[in-house]
């Protein structure tokens, strides 16, 4: 474990600064959906908050990376922290006056500032003076996430506890920009990390030549994978399970809560496998665990079958979603970085942008197992890609980039 104490300072404060601020998305995806059920103009909208939020995320990919590439990871990692108070602040507001556009609203610009957030791995990945460290550094900042997993929805409970007599879910929400002022704070202790120029790396390449190397094309398609089937099924479970099935919003909750905690967890030991083994395993497992979460959550609509699934599919996240970011960078040069992130998290986020506005619409209408059926094709897809991955590896003469 000595690689640990060799992690830059910039690493853990980035991840400090997740714990603080990340949990506005979970909190926003357990109480937009019950909340826009309640004042939304029509019930089949009730998902459109999320909705928004991930579409904000995919808009702002590409003007997050260009900004930060102008200005420097530091500056536009404020400009989304910016954006992120004044989201929560308007979905409070939100609440007081029981208008659904103004939560809408608010939720786009918490998409806006997740924008801004992605690139935290960025910045941690350029921080590094060895790059074998990526694992453990992405799996340190994605640990930080179980802070968010557990806080952001808890807020919702303390809040109540704390200002009884206030509108439902204000308190969590001011609580929430609480938070966000505090991670602004620690995040002054984060240093710009200066990118050595590399002259022996050659000419940039066409963006249309990257994109059709093997290893992006993985790399992408699994990481667009993880997200695309994830948030399809997170989005919809709040409202499948307390709106059609009955279940209580503290079943909901914990549910939610569970998952998050799942999506970043399995980062105390993930990050140090792929170090020891390689992506390709973690690859495969993840893949076979996204074919798991549908066939338990075929077996029933009880709590205890909503959990598992979530819990399955949290892991099965982090697996992906790791591996595939390790793998990323060894797909371009370092002159090639800024164009290569933007295409992979543009395509990564567009893709769950439809996922997250077509989960509502998909619930309402067919109902929780054709949500099932339809992600049943796209795992085996993420599976064929990671066999295609392993095999990749085995071959006994490494080309680099």
């Amino acid at each position: 474990m000595q690689f640990i104490r060799q992690l830059p300072r910039n690493v853990w404060v980035l991840a400090s600064t997740l714990a603080l601020v990340q949990g506005s998305m979970p909190l926003l995806v357990l109480v937009s959906g019950l909340l826009g059920s309640e004042i939304a103009p029509d019930k089949k909208l009730a998902t459109l908050p999320v909705a928004v939020a991930v579409v904000g995320t995919a808009c702002f990919t590409i003007p997050a990376i260009l900004l930060a590439q102008r200005f420097g990871r530091k500056r536009s990692a404020y400009l989304g922290l910016s954006c992120m108070l004044l989201g929560i602040s308007a979905c409070g507001l939100a609440t007081v006056t029981l208008n659904f556009w103004w939560l809408v609203g608010g939720s786009l610009l918490v998409g806006v500032s997740t924008a801004f957030m992605q690139q935290f791995r960025f910045a941690a990945l350029e921080s590094l003076s060895d790059l074998s460290n990526a694992g453990p550094a992405l799996a340190i900042l994605m640990l930080s996430g179980i802070a968010a997993g557990i806080i952001g929805p808890e807020l919702v409970t303390l809040g109540s506890s704390l200002l009884p007599s206030a509108p439902q879910f204000l308190a969590a929400f001011s609580l929430m920009a609480g938070l966000i002022i505090v991670g602004m704070t620690v995040l002054t202790r984060f240093n710009n990390p200066e990118i050595l120029k590399d002259d022996t790396s050659g000419e940039a390449r066409a963006l249309s030549v990257i994109i059709k190397t093997p290893t992006f094309m993985i790399a992408a398609s699994l990481g667009t994978i993880s997200f695309a089937v994830m948030v399809f099924l997170m989005t919809s479970t709040p409202i499948s399970m307390h709106v059609m099935h009955g279940h209580s919003v503290n079943d909901a909750k914990w549910v939610i809560q569970s998952h998050v905690v799942a999506m970043f967890l399995p980062s105390v030991f993930s990050g140090f496998l792929v170090k020891r083994f390689g992506a390709a395993p973690l690859m495969i497992t993840g893949s076979l665990l996204y074919l798991l979460v549908i066939l338990v959550a075929f077996n029933g609509h009880q709590v205890i079958h909503y959990w598992w699934a979530l819990v399955l599919l949290g892991i099965g996240w982090n697996f992906l979603f790791l591996s595939a970011t390790t793998v990323l960078p060894t797909a371009y040069k370092p002159n090639e970085r800024f164009k290569a992130q933007a295409a992979n998290d543009f395509i990564m986020f567009t893709t769950q942008a439809i996922s997250s506005l077509i989960a509502g619409w998909v619930l309402f209408n067919f109902g929780w197992n054709t949500q099932l059926w339809l992600c049943l094709p796209v795992s085996i897809l993420a599976l064929l890609l990671s066999l295609s991955y392993a095999m990749q590896q085995r071959k006994p003469v490494y080309k680099p980039v």
